[in-house]
Formats: C-alpha cells, sequence, structure tokens
C-alpha cells in the first residue's frame, strides 16, 4: 500500500480518544512516581492510599484537561504551542494537589501525597504526553518520505519564511516535496541546520542547481538583489527547474503561511528594480493637512496615487472618475482598510465643465494630480476626436479650473508616447504637456491677463504652478502587455506579439507613483519631469521568460505569433526626442527635460480650433491640426500617414 492511500486512510484521530490517553499516561506517570518514590520496593506502598492518590490526581487532571483543551490538537502536526499547553495543564493539576497538601498540613494533618512524588509524577507526565505526539508527528513524516516521486527543492533564505515554507510542507501531506538544503547570504547561518536541513552558502545555488537535479527553487528572501535573482531565475529556467516564492507575512493567512500561497515567481518579480526612495518627510510637509484632487482615481495610476497619500497626513481625498463601477470598488477598498484619512468619491467627466467647476467650487482642491486621461493606442487611432475631448480638453479644463480657483499644484501625468508620437494617443498628451507648460509660463509672467478661458471672479495673481510627470509603461496596468501575455498562456496561447524587435519600457505602479509625488513636491511650475526606466524590454523574450516560468516551453507547449504593428504603434519608445536634453535633480531617477516653450496665446487659439474640430468628429481634420501643433508627430502603419505624404508634397 502506497503512503498516499495510508494517508487516506488514517483519518484524524477523535478527541475523546487521546483525551483518554492523556488520562493514562497520567495513570502510568503516577504510578511510576510511586514506584521510583520507594526504589521499587512495592511492599513499602500501601495501595490503599495509592488507590486513593490515583483517583484523585485523574479527577483533577480530568477537569484540567478538559479546560485547558490538551486533546484539541492535531496529534501529526503537533507544535511548540501544543506542548506549552500540556506544560501549563500538567503543572496546574499537581500545583492544584501541592496546594491541597499545604491546608492538610495547616491543619495538622498528614500529607495524601509526599511533594516528590508529585514532582516526579509531572515531569514524567509532560514527558510521556510530549513524547506520544512527537512519535506520532515523526512516524507521519517517516510514511510520507517513503514516497519515491518527490520533489526535490532547495529553499533560497533560512530565515522565518525559509522555516515556515519548510515546515508547511512537512505538515501538508499532499505536498510531495524534500527538502535539499537551504541557501543563505547570511555567512553566520552557512554550515548550520535548521530541522536536520543543511545551511549552505547562497553563492553554490547555480552549481546545486546543476548537480542536485533539482525539480523547483523557492524564494523565501526579500533581500535578493533584482540582478542576481533574474540570473538564477534564468539558470533555473534554462534547466526546467519550476521557480516559486514565499509571499511577506503580511499577506499569510491569519499570520499563518499556507501550502497554496507559495506560487510561482511573476514576471513583475523579475522586472522589479531596487526600491526606489523618495523624500517622506518633504512630501509630508507640503501635503500635510491638504485637499487633494486626484482624476482617474479609478485607474491604474490614479488608484496608485489615492494609496500612496493615504499614508501621509493630508485633509481632504477627492476621488474623481467617470466610471461609476471602478470608483465605487476604489470607494470600498479605502473604506474596508479603515484608513483615518478623509476621502470623498466624485463621479464625473473631466470635459465636463460644469460638473468640473462644480467640484471646485464645493471642496476647494489645493493640490490636483491629473491622472484622467485615454491611452489606448490602437483604440485612440480610430477615435482621434474622443481622444482630443478626453486628454486635451479634459486637461484644460481642470488647468483652467486649478488657476481660477487658486490650486497651488497642478501636476499632469503624462507618457513616453507624448515624444516624438507616432499615434494620436502620443500626440494628445503631447499637446496637454504644452497647454499647461504655456499656461504655467503665461501666469508667471508680469503681463499675464485672463482671457475668456481663464475669467475669474476677480483679479487676484494665480498661484498655480504647473508640473508634468513623464514615464512609460507600468506593469500591471489596465491594458498592459503582461496581464494580456497571462490570459493567452492560461487559455494554452497563442502568445501574440506584434514585432520581433519590438521594446519597451517598464516600471511598476507604485514605483511611478512615488516618483510622481516625488516630483510634484520638487517642482516649481514649469518643469517636464522624465524618470529613469532603466534598461528596455525586448517583448519577444518577455514572452518567452512569462512561458516558462508557467512551466512551459515556447513554441512547443505555448505558440508565439507575430501579428505585425498595430496602428500608431513604434518598435521602441523614447522620453526625449531628438531635439530635447535632460538636466538632473536632486534624486538620481527624476530628471528635468529641456523642452521647445510655445507662447500661451498662440497655442490657445489653436487649441481651441482643435476642440471645436473634435466636437464635430471630423477626425481626419483634428489629426490634421494636431500635426500643425506637433511638429514631429508623424504617424506610423494608420491611415492618417496620407497627411504626412501631403505635407512632405507640400
Amino acid at each position: 500500500m502506497t503512503s498516499t492511500r495510508l494517508f487516506k486512510q488514517l483519518n484524524i484521530v477523535p478527541r475523546w480518544i487521546i483525551f483518554t490517553l492523556d488520562l493514562l499516561i497520567c495513570l502510568l506517570s503516577i504510578t511510576a512516581a510511586y514506584i521510583i518514590k520507594y526504589n521499587f520496593d512495592f511492599s513499602a506502598l500501601n495501595f490503599m492510599q495509592f488507590s486513593q492518590n490515583v483517583l484523585i490526581i485523574l479527577a483533577i487532571s480530568t477537569i484540567v484537561f478538559f479546560a485547558v483543551k490538551t486533546y484539541s490538537g492535531i496529534i501529526r502536526y503537533t507544535s511548540a504551542q501544543d506542548s506549552f499547553r500540556i506544560l501549563f495543564a500538567v503543572f496546574l493539576s499537581n500545583g492544584a494537589f501541592f496546594i491541597f497538601n499545604l491546608f492538610t498540613v495547616a491543619s495538622g494533618r498528614p500529607q495524601f501525597i509526599s511533594n516528590s512524588i508529585l514532582i516526579i509524577n509531572a515531569l514524567s507526565c509532560f514527558l510521556l504526553m510530549v513524547t506520544y505526539r512527537m512519535l506520532v508527528k515523526y512516524f507521519f513524516l517517516y510514511v510520507k518520505n517513503l514516497r519515491l516521486d518527490k520533489k526535490r527543492v532547495i529553499i533560497y533564505g533560512a530565515g522565518e519564511s525559509g522555516v515556515a515554507a519548510k515546515r508547511t510542507f512537512d505538515h501538508d501531506f499532499k505536498v510531495n516535496k524534500n527538502i535539499i538544503a537551504y541557501v543563505d547570504d547570511d555567512q553566520r547561518k552557512v554550515g548550520k541546520m535548521i530541522d536536520r536541513i543543511k545551511i549552505l552558502d547562497a553563492k553554490e545555488l547555480p552549481g546545486l542547481i546543476e548537480d542536485h537535479k533539482l525539480d523547483e527553487v523557492i524564494f523565501a528572501s526579500y533581500t535578493i538583489p533584482v540582478d542576481r535573482k533574474n540570473k538564477i531565475v534564468d539558470v533555473c529556467l534554462e534547466n526546467n527547474i519550476k521557480v516559486l516564492h514565499v509571499p511577506p507575512h503580511d499577506v499569510w493567512s491569519g499570520g499563518k503561511l499556507q501550502p497554496t500561497q507559495i506560487q510561482k515567481v511573476n514576471i513583475e518579480d523579475l522586472l522589479n528594480r531596487k526600491s526606489i526612495q523618495i523624500d517622506i518627510t518633504a512630501i509630508q510637509t507640503e501635503l500635510k493637512g491638504k485637499r487633494i484632487l486626484i482624476t482617474g482615481a479609478a485607474g491604474s495610476i490614479g488608484s496608485e496615487i489615492v494609496r500612496q497619500l493615504l499614508k501621509f497626513d493630508t485633509g481632504l481625498i477627492i476621488m474623481c472618475d467617470q466610471s461609476e463601477t471602478a470608483l465605487h470598488h476604489m470607494y470600498l477598498e479605502i473604506e474596508d482598510a479603515h484608513v483615518s484619512s478623509n476621502f470623498h468619491a466624485f463621479v464625473g467627466d473631466v470635459k465636463d465643465e460644469k460638473r468640473m467647476g462644480h467640484l471646485f467650487e464645493t471642496y476647494k482642491p489645493q493640490y490636483v494630480y491629473h491622472a484622467a486621461a485615454y491611452k489606448h493606442v490602437p483604440l485612440m487611432e480610430d477615435n482621434a476626436s474622443e481622444a482630443i475631448k478626453t486628454n486635451v480638453l479634459g486637461t484644460k479644463t481642470i488647468a483652467d479650473l486649478s488657476v481660477k480657483h487658486g490650486v497651488q499644484k497642478f501636476v499632469m501625468i503624462s507618457t513616453d508616447k507624448a515624444v516624438n508620437p507616432t499615434n494620436v494617443m502620443g500626440a494628445s498628451k503631447r499637446i496637454a504637456e504644452i497647454y499647461v507648460q504655456a499656461l504655467n509660463k503665461s501666469i508667471s509672467s508680469k503681463d499675464f491677463r485672463f482671457t475668456n478661458g481663464l475669467s475669474q471672479l476677480n483679479n487676484t495673481k494665480p498661484i498655480t504652478r504647473f508640473i508634468t510627470t513623464r514615464f512609460g509603461n507600468v506593469l500591471g496596468s489596465n491594458g498592459s502587455v503582461i496581464p494580456r501575455f497571462k490570459e493567452q498562456i492560461e487559455k494554452g496561447g497563442p502568445v501574440t506579439v506584434t514585432h520581433p524587435e519590438i521594446t519597451r519600457f517598464f516600471m511598476t505602479i507604485p514605483e511611478a507613483c512615488r516618483l510622481v509625488l516625488e516630483a510634484g513636491c520638487m517642482g516649481n511650475g514649469g518643469e517636464i519631469y522624465i524618470f529613469d526606466m532603466g534598461k528596455s524590454v525586448k517583448i519577444i523574450e518577455l514572452a518567452k521568460r512569462m512561458i516558462r516560468l508557467a512551466g512551459l516551453i515556447p513554441n512547443q507547449d505555448i505558440k508565439i505569433e507575430f501579428t505585425g504593428l498595430r496602428p500608431g504603434e513604434k518598435l521602441f519608445e523614447e522620453l526625449l526626442n531628438d531635439h530635447e536634453n535632460t538636466m538632473p535633480t536632486h534624486h538620481e531617477k527624476i530628471m528635468i527635460g529641456k523642452v521647445r516653450e510655445y507662447l500661451f496665446n498662440e497655442i490657445e487659439s489653436q487649441i481651441y480650433e482643435l476642440i471645436n474640430q473634435a466636437k464635430t468628429n471630423d477626425d481626419l481634420q483634428v489629426v490634421k491640426t494636431m500635426k500643425q501643433i506637433v511638429h514631429e508627430f508623424k504617424s506610423k502603419n494608420s491611415v492618417f500617414e496620407e497627411l504626412d505624404m501631403i505635407s512632405k508634397a507640400r
């Protein structure tokens, strides 16, 4: 009979049997205590007194064991906590007898039982109760380890998480893993043992992978440099070794690690870089008590900005989005987190001037983070007028209202697709950048005058400072390539890549939003902050790696198909165009882009014309005007390429 069948037949022992066994051990231990006390001289033993004392001990133990619930644990999962419960119960029952002895002696009567017998009984009872539990536990472990088809595993990290992972496997008899060794970077641990498993130097892991015919490597350390982790994962994938990881303690179920929580490594974990440090104190000082508006608050970036802001001692947080369902989910998430911050969900469209005016008049925000935008390149290529209405008119509406209502800072979230744009979406974001930059320069000038679009109730000097942040793709955002690849892999493929040479920059959503807060804090107005996106990633390699991480083989288990560049899509993204350069800031990950400046009066009239054209839904005329505003806008793989041809012919 296999161990699997054996475990299926061995049900959990009923509690009354464990309770009875514990009482039998009490009987055995008190008997042993008397025998030891009288040096195995049975003739010196008073059997009547012995019988009375045994009955009293059993009666007290029955009450104590029932109250302390020594029988409640599952024997094969006996832990230190169970041992402490037994220790408490044994000494409580014997202590009760000891106190009873004190009263009898104080009343002038002889002891019912000598204190030496009580001490021997307590020690032997505790030892026997724990011993038989441990024997049962190790019996099950032994039978479990008889399986011949066990997976050979190494755990990276001999800390709390690594030990918890190993013991979790030991306690779950459905898990078929044999821990070969721990590896750790801490040289003080190397050479020592935990649960009879040796700790080896993490530097030896690549060699161990090849020498021990491993099936899995489990990462249980959170301090491994990303570059090193990537190298180890690559070695594992080359050798068809599955890579898993233990989640952080704060997501363990009830503070206890479950086997189902030890899952495959995500591609996001491998694309992550070193954690970005931001000036928490400066941000806290600037945002303390402020009323802050976040547009697009239910989207990928907007929602994370909200989460980041909740860590600071802000005033009112106003979450604005046109998506009622997504905004409701965001509201419930914050409500469930029991945060102390004051927050409000406001349903509205950023291009609806009257609705947004009501928002500003009601809540009077002091800071604005403008994340609302249409961002899907192929969709916007087919819906150019809508891209202008939301990305340009929406930005203009919020920017104008910010000036009108005395907002202190307006931080715009832009994209690397605004650089040398080849699509409508990128060009619309570039026009939005141009508008807020020109507006900032205009209201900062001495001869500033209010136009019809910037009429105020009074003629006080505007104080709003406009700051733009520009970065590339964010991991896990709505519409990102990574969630799409995951869905395709789960369905069995094929995984679709537009072009074998296409590359993209990637940054995590929290990382990008931390930099947005930092840039917004350091900005004095008019800057375009560009984030260091690290190295660009080849999408075909990303797809292959994700397939391998799923335990499959590219182009064998899952096919990769090339579909061709989509309308407006580039082979590679840029953070600066050919005529731009950067200046460093005090933060190594944030630079200031030196870009072409526009006169506000000129750009405002062009944007009015563009918006009016968008309202007529004349996409061709809209794109034509966009190209007149953004001279570097050259369409690719798009129906609008004919406009570039006409321009060249002229």
